[in-house]
């Protein structure tokens, strides 16, 4: 359903695992929260460090959506200045 809000009151992506990336080379999976001037809040993170991974990113990607997101943080804040682009897991493994 297209313009349909998860949870109403919240941000249209709340609540829905998505994929963001950094200006730094890392990648956070997980469930998005909220975004505000902070940055964006995400629960139940994986994350991808293109500096120290053994498997590429897209490799990571289509992993967490087979298999489920490895846990590394529960909740976590990315920095506003740091988020390069936040997209729905699934459109990002396609």
């Amino acid at each position: 359903m297209t313009g349909h809000v998860f949870h109403p009151g919240h941000q249209a992506l709340h609540g829905v695992t998505v994929v963001l990336e950094t200006h730094g080379g890392r990648t956070y999976v997980g469930r998005f929260d909220s975004q505000d001037e902070r940055g964006v809040h995400l629960h139940d993170v994986g994350v991808h460090d293109a500096a120290t991974a053994t498997t590429p990113q897209q490799e990571f990607l289509r992993r967490c959506d087979r298999f489920g997101i490895p846990l590394q943080h529960r909740d976590l804040l990315v920095p506003t200045g740091e988020v390069a682009r936040v997209q729905k897991l699934v459109d990002a493994v396609r």
